[in-house]
């Protein structure tokens, strides 16, 4: 019996990087809503009472990208300027400008020439069944956290909540099986008048329990704002960067990670479309029950289409060797960017909502990269070779 502790975490929408992630996605939803070919490479910092954000635009339209930011914070709850951070009266500075010609040579298809990748780089994808979207538990687990306190405060439901926040879960495993959660980490931004009693009685309450349970013994132990004060809190407590989530972004350290973040990059890079497109063939590998745990890597170079290489690891627990489901994998996914692009539908407005919270193992209807319509031509792929 081989028995381990596996910990993942999350952050609120309300955390510097994941306002920088959301804001940069906004401005690239803006511009996809009337140009969808927009190329766009846009990075945000922000700290006390200021946002900036700098990068590559190319695009056919115009942007105001101040009241996309402005619009942006006032929808994750910085409001008020006692938060360190207020929509209304922060200074919003850009520095924008357009993609290189370097890089569009690659990029741009033409007739003698089909779309290559944005970029070099290599993306995983990963999908295992110890939950009912095929994600790990602990991240899992660790996002609902991150999710329900924004529900507790945009709903009022605890009214001294603020936007900032983060979570940490610890699952043990028996034999690779995920058993009980041995302890849950909560640090929740907040008002100077709750008392910390308060804080920890609520977050167990109303957080920790409706997320939880099921998976919570009387061994679990919790550590709600362990340093008993959490008022200062946002960006003028700590500077955010664009990116700089991508392990709370992904599978939260399940599996490995290429470096590439998402947020505020168009679908022609394929740290981004690549990697969706990764987990969505992970995810279509488990659900064709094929293998219980899957991880798949896609390597590319700047300017060419087809990627340099494509690699599935199912950990012991596949039906079916390795090196013949890599095959079945070039022959049932589009795996060019431009095929990554039609088949998922990338070219719409949907990446901010991709921003907080996790960008896999979320079923809704944008997140096409979720769908395992693809499970039963894989099945049929390998019946056919019988």
């Amino acid at each position: 019996m081989k028995k381990y502790l596996f910990t993942s975490e999350s952050v609120t929408e309300g955390h510097p990087d994941k306002i920088c992630d959301q804001v940069s996605d906004a401005i690239l939803d803006a511009l996809l809503v009337k140009d969808p070919d927009s190329r766009v490479a846009c990075e945000t910092l922000t700290t006390t009472g200021l946002v900036m954000v700098a990068g590559e635009i190319s695009t056919k339209i115009w942007v105001d990208i101040p009241t996309v930011v402005r619009q942006t914070l006032e929808k994750i709850g910085y409001t008020d300027p006692h938060f360190g951070l207020d929509c209304r009266s922060c200074s919003v500075i850009t520095a924008i400008h357009e993609q290189s010609e370097n890089i569009a040579l690659g990029v741009n298809e033409t007739e003698e020439h089909e779309q290559g990748a944005g970029d070099q780089g290599l993306m995983f994808g990963y999908a295992c069944d110890e939950t009912p979207e095929l994600m790990p538990l602990p991240i899992s687990l660790a996002n609902k956290i991150t999710m329900r306190l924004a529900e507790v405060r945009k709903k009022g439901i605890l009214n001294w909540v603020r936007p900032d926040g983060k979570s940490q879960v610890t699952v043990e495993y028996i034999d690779g099986k995920p058993q009980r959660i041995t302890s849950v980490v909560v640090a929740v931004h907040h008002n100077p008048e709750v008392s910390h009693e308060k804080i920890v009685a609520d977050i167990r309450k109303h957080v920790i329990q409706p997320v939880c349970q099921g998976y919570l013994t009387t061994e679990t132990k919790y550590y709600i704002n362990a340093t008993g004060i959490f008022i200062v809190g946002g960006p003028e407590a700590d500077t955010g960067v664009t990116g700089r989530k991508i392990i709370v972004d992904t599978y939260g350290g399940m599996g490995r990670h290429g470096g590439g973040a998402f947020s505020g990059k168009d679908p022609s890079k394929v740290d981004r479309s690549a990697s969706y497109m990764a987990r969505y063939v992970a995810k279509n590998i488990v659900a064709s029950g094929l293998a219980s745990r899957c991880e798949v890597q896609l390597a590319y170079s700047i300017g060419v289409a087809d990627p340099v290489s494509v690699r599935v690891d199912t950990f012991g627990t596949g039906k079916v060797d390795d090196d013949e489901m890599a095959i079945a994998v070039r022959k049932v996914f589009p795996l060019k960017p431009a095929e990554i692009i039609k088949h998922l539908n990338l070219k719409r407005p949907i990446y901010m909502k991709t921003a907080a919270y996790g960008h896999f193992g979320r079923e809704d209807e944008e997140f096409t990269w979720e769908k395992k319509d693809k499970a039963e031509e894989l099945k049929s792929f390998f019946r056919g070779k019988k």
